[in-house]
């Protein structure tokens, strides 16, 4: 895999660790009645996985558009 490829999937793979890690820690309710849970990890997981989709897919125009000059 190019190096290009492999840095704009980097935060499809950091959103996936957010939610492995949402899983993995859970949530507890405390003794007064109140509820802990990591919730920041659920819009950072979607955040991150949204940005590295669009890289991804702006990557791959870039390099179809390059493509098609070349051969022009």
């Amino acid at each position: 895999m190019k190096k290009k490829y492999f840095i704009a999937s980097t935060p499809i793979f950091l959103g996936v660790i957010c939610f492995i890690a949402k899983a993995i820690i859970g949530s507890n309710i405390t003794p007064d009645g109140t509820l802990e849970e990591p919730f920041f990890l659920i819009p950072i997981g979607f955040l991150l996985f949204f940005l590295g989709i669009v890289s991804l897919i702006g990557m791959a125009l870039v390099s179809m558009m390059k493509k098609t000059q070349v051969s022009n």
